[in-house]
């Protein structure tokens, strides 16, 4: 548990440098770098699955790798607004 507080954490503030970022260029290209982060996470545990488990997570794999997607070619107040969405979410899951 104490883990995925710290990874919360981690998540939040990543989340919290987009939302402070006065330079809209370096805004954008911090979200753009989550995208990637996380489409490098998504292929990494995919390769980790075995035909069986992969074949059950496939759904929920390319539902993730679609909303990466649907993120790319956000401008910098679409990103301090996703990232403030995010950074709620947490807030409200946190233990």
């Amino acid at each position: 548990m104490n883990n995925s507080i710290k990874t919360d954490d981690v998540i939040f503030n990543f989340f919290k440098q987009i939302c402070d970022e006065k330079d809209d260029v370096k805004c954008v290209e911090l979200g753009n770098s989550w995208i990637n982060a996380m489409e490098t996470n998504l292929t990494n545990m995919e390769a980790n699955l075995d035909g069986k488990d992969k074949a059950k997570h496939q759904k929920d794999i390319q539902n993730n790798r679609n909303h990466l997607n649907s993120l790319k070619g956000k401008n910098s107040s679409e990103w301090r607004e996703y990232a403030t969405k995010c950074m709620v979410e947490i807030m409200d899951n946190k233990v």
